[in-house]
Parts: C-alpha cells; structure tokens; sequence
C-alpha cells in the first residue's frame, strides 16, 4: 500500500514538473506583451525575462564568480579574506607572494636597515588575554572546523607610550591601543553586532566602542571598555521631547565611568548631510534610546542648532566639557587643503576648542547615503589627514590635539602610513562589520541584511551569534596590534606610535620615489596669536 501512495506521489510530481513550466512561460509571455513599463519584454518576453533574471543576480554573479582578487568595490575579495581569515584564524600569514602590481604608483613603508628586535620593543605582552581561534579543516561538503581556547599577547602601549586626551580635563582618557570601533549606531547595526563588536574590544583592552549618533544603549556596555559617545545634529540620547539639548540627560551619560569621550558629529565622509535610518529599523528600544517615534523615518539636520560658526562652537564644547569633566572630540571631513585653517586659527588665538578631531575620508562608509554624495563630496583620508595635521602644526595647537582617523583603513599596513601621515587613532567601521560576518551586500538600508550585521529585524539577526562572533573581533584587534607591531619594528621603531611622513614612501610609474615628508613637507610656519582677542 505503502509503495503504491509512493509512486502515486512521483507520478503526480512529475505531472507537475511538465506541465507547471510551460503554462508558467506562457502566462509570462502574454502578460509581458501587454505590460507598458519594460521595452524589452514587449518585444522578447521569454528572453527578456531571462535578461531581468541575470540583472538582479549580477551583484553575486561578479562578487563570487567574475571579479578578480582586486578588482571588487568598496572592498575586494582579498579584503574580505584578510579580515575573515585574521578574525578566525588569529593569521596574516600568505605564500608564494605578494598580489599587489608593484608597477603601480602606491604608497610605501620605509623599513630600515637594522630594525628593532623583539626585546627592543617598547609594547606590554603580558598578561596575555584568552580568546578562541578555528581549528581544523574545512571543505566543500564538510564542516570539520572547532573553535579552539588560547592565549594571546595584548600588543598594547606602555604606559610612558600611552596617548592622554583631554589632560586638562576632570577626567582625561588614557589609550593604550591605536585602533577601535568606528561609529555606527544601534538601529544601523543590530544588537547582536553591536554586543559582539563590545564584547570582543573588551576582551582585547585597550581599545574602544564607538556609539555612532544614534544615542548610547545597552549594548554598547556590555564589554565593560571605554566608549565614546557621539553627539550628532539630531542630539539623540540627550534631548528633550521637543528635540533641543538637555543637560540632565548628557550630564547622565557623562556619570557613566565607561564613557571616555564625547564626539561632536559635524560632518561624515560618505554623506556631508545629517543622518537616516528608515522607519523599520527603528523598533520601540531604538526610539526610547534616541527619544524619536517607533517605526518611523528618522532624520536628522546637517548642522546643529547650537551652534553656527567656529566661536559659537567652542561656546557649545567648552559648556559639554564643564558639565561632564570628560574629553570633548569634534568630527569633521576636510574638503580641501585650508578646510581647517579658521578652526585651528581660533584654537591658537582662544586657547579654546575640542580635545581630538577625528577626520573622516570620502571613501567611508554608511548606511544610508546618496550616491551623488558619496562619490564627490569630502576628500579621502589621506589627504585629510594631511592637510588637518599641517593646520594644527601652522597655528601650534598640534600638542593640544589627538587626530583620530576613519576611512577604509583596515588592515596594519594602511593603519601604519595614516599614523605616518599623522594621525594619533584610527577608528574602524567596516572591518569590524566584516569581522562579525558582513559579505558586503549592500542591504544596510533595507533592514534585510542577509547576515543579521545591519539589520535590527530578529529573525534576519539570528544569523549572528554573539557568542562565535565577539571572538572574531577580538582576533582581528589583537592582529592588527601584532602586525603594526611587527612593521615598527621593520621600520627601525620601538613602538607604532613613532611612525610619521619620513617613513612612508611614495612610488610614482615610473619607479622614482620620495618619502611624504618631502611630498607634503611639515608646517613650520610660525603664528603669531592675534592680541585683538
């Protein structure tokens, strides 16, 4: 009887298997003969289909099949690999060679001839921190990999080497490792990422969780390590009701011991406009969190109200710094060589104005952004970095100020020339995505993100396990810390911190090379603090 039911249910099966197709194609091609919106399905249904078909899967189609090692945008296949490998793995470690063109114009490290031994190395190896790291194979069909437990040295500063922010403070902030998370707020990533991204930077100390203009939230805290808080134009997580600041409100977050430093967002690379999150990221956790309506759009102005120009500013820094004790940080993208120029001259001429600045590239990333935007506005990292570091050297404010630097700067080699160029930090977004398993589907702004990282819907964040992934972060840090390391001590240097222009090289076609310090020599000029003020 049994058997009978069987083949009965083949039968029809395979019944449906012919037939559902070509009715299927059928409906297809009159409906697509007669619809007014795609030209090419009027005339060629069946093919066109086909065509639509192939065009919606082209984004994986190239990412996984046609583009090569390098060729993939905003980040390549190699990049991926690099991060993924060093957050499983605890390794950077490649054979054969080098991938890069070296016929290419590039920038360079400058090694030296007798570099630092080990012993010489002026960074803290103990206590070494426990994490866990993949062992074992895997194939195409099998999944033979174990998480295993280790031990692993910190690669953190001294403390005579230790960067100080905000010395004059009530509370300064003392760092002792040279990257952290960038910011991205709860509500853009989910609260398994953000846990994940807290849990592991904790772990690894010395480092640090960067809340995004979202508003601090639980999540953020559940690493026990520093945190800075921004404060962006929609003052979400210190205002009122009616969406003006409140001094209550900041003046509790500021209590909390955890929090390190506060940042004024006054601009981003990817969009010099105020911040989105649509309305189905926005659950009623995220609305508490920011004091907005759940489940509606979310935008915030492209410039604070409280404040217009540079003095006005400082008026707005220095009431954040009385009423919280706590290091004042201000965000801003360079847009070209004299961006800074105004700001830095009435720090000289005031002795007021932020504790650090963290200068942003065009080429970072968002959410939620306009393509326009994106591709034009705001100069890359580099030359921010640059050009604000020569601005604070011109009007001898550079000793007040820390830089802290964000733009695809993921992996030890590009941390190392931003350090050469100047910067004191350097804040990582999408690598720390990458670490808790971001692939790079463009879908932050749909809250359908494939792996549960931009996403605040639950079911789409089970896909992320907090409990595998904060060991990937924690991984990643620890291996960005050993290869900086390893690349100071090539380079003749006791620690990473030492690095500036004279240590990065430039490589033009041709093979001629000169070091950044030649290319953008250091401001001496000298300036002379206006007595009008």
């Amino acid at each position: 009887m049994l058997h009978e039911i069987a083949i009965t249910i083949l039968i029809c099966l395979a019944l449906v298997a012919i037939v559902v197709p070509p009715v299927l194609f059928l409906v297809w091609y009159f409906v697509d003969k007669r619809q007014s919106q795609h030209s090419i399905l009027r005339n060629f249904p069946l093919l066109g289909r086909i065509r639509y078909i192939f065009e919606m899967m082209g984004p994986e189609l190239r990412q996984y099949m046609f583009d090569s090692d390098h060729e993939g945008k905003p980040f390549s296949r190699t990049d991926f690999a690099n991060i993924v490998v060093a957050g499983k793995y605890l390794k950077t470690l490649i054979a054969f060679g080098s991938k890069r063109d070296f016929d290419k114009p590039g920038w360079y490290l400058k090694n030296s001839m007798f570099p630092k031994l080990a012993e010489e190395m002026r960074v803290v190896c103990a206590p070494k921190i426990k994490t866990k790291r993949y062992v074992g194979t895997e194939g195409l069909f099998s999944r033979k990999e174990k998480l295993e437990e280790i031990e692993v040295q910190p690669w953190l500063l001294s403390e005579e080497d230790a960067i100080i922010i905000g010395p004059e403070c009530k509370t300064p902030w003392k760092v002792y490792g040279p990257v952290g998370m960038s910011a991205m707020s709860y509500g853009a990533l989910g609260e398994n990422a953000i846990s994940s991204m807290s849990l592991g930077l904790g772990k690894a100390k010395g480092s640090w969780v960067h809340t995004g203009e979202g508003g601090l939230a639980s999540y953020h805290l559940l690493g026990g390590g520093d945190v800075i808080m921004q404060i962006g134009p929609g003052l979400f997580g210190v205002r009122t009701e009616k969406g003006e600041f409140c001094s209550d409100k900041f003046k509790d977050k500021a209590d909390n011991p955890q929090i390190a430093m506060f940042e004024l967002k006054l601009a981003q690379g990817a969009k010099i406009r105020g911040g989105h999150v649509e309305g189905s990221k926005v659950n009623e956790e995220i609305a508490a969190i920011r004091g907005v309506t759940p489940w509606k759009n979310v935008d915030s102005p492209n410039r604070h109200h409280q404040f217009h120009d540079v003095l006005t500013l400082f008026d707005f820094i220095d009431k954040l710094r009385d009423i919280g004790g706590k290091p004042i940080c201000i965000k801003i993208v360079m847009g070209g060589p004299d961006s800074a120029d105004d700001l830095c001259k009435a720090m000289a001429d005031t002795g007021r104005g932020p504790d650090a600045i963290t200068v942003d590239g065009g080429e970072g990333g968002s959410g939620a952004t306009y393509q326009e935007m994106a591709d034009t506005m705001g100069l890359p990292i580099k030359s921010g970095i640059l050009y604000l570091d020569n601005a604070l050297r011109k009007y001898g404010v550079r000793e007040r100020v820390k830089i802290f630097a964000s733009g695809k700067l993921f992996s030890p080699d590009k941390v190392a020339i931003a350090l050469g160029m100047g910067a004191d930090l350097v804040n990582i977004a999408r690598g720390m995505m990458i670490s808790v398993g971001c692939i790079g589907a463009e879908k932050c702004h749909t809250n359908k993100c494939p792996v549960g990282v931009a996403t605040t819907d639950t079911d789409h964040q089970k896909a992320l396990v907090v409990d595998e992934k904060q060991w990937r972060v924690l991984n990643y840090i620890i291996t960005l810390r050993n290869g900086l390391n390893s690349l100071a001590a090539a380079s003749g240097l006791n620690n990473y911190t030492r690095f500036n222009r004279n240590h990065v090289i430039y490589k033009n076609q041709h093979g001629q090379v000169q070091s950044m310090a030649d290319i953008f020599p250091y401001s001496n000029n000298k300036y002379e603090i206006s007595t009008s003020n």
